[in-house]
């Protein structure tokens, strides 16, 4: 119920943006969200909007990624100055009413 989209290969220094559509009866969706999941690393969050609009970003993408969200409950992640530490599988996340569901993951590859 959550489809994520737009990873790839990316030089160092390059952009990407990341697509969750969410489908389904998920609703109330109180957050949406991005997650990165690096090899032999812990899951960690990227940035969070809540329902209200509230962002939250982790502290290593301030100021060069942005979440952002439309009316059809998809959500975006614009990634920017993209270094080789960003390098990870990225998770769509929504909170909702019925627990958290997760989108099944897109790579994220950048090269030196």
């Amino acid at each position: 119920q959550l489809q994520a989209s737009g990873g790839g290969l990316v030089q160092a220094g390059g952009s990407l943006r990341l697509s969750c559509v969410a489908s389904g009866n998920i609703l109330p969706i109180y957050a949406r969200g991005w997650y990165r999941q690096a090899p032999g690393k812990q899951r960690e969050m990227v940035a969070t909007i809540t329902s209200v609009g509230l962002i939250n970003y982790a502290d290593s993408v301030k100021g060069r990624f942005s979440i952002s969200r439309d009316a059809r409950n998809t959500v975006y992640l614009q990634m920017g100055s993209l270094n080789p530490e960003d390098t990870a599988v990225y998770y769509c996340n929504a909170k909702t009413g019925r627990g958290d569901y997760w989108g099944q993951g897109t790579q994220v590859t950048v090269s030196s």
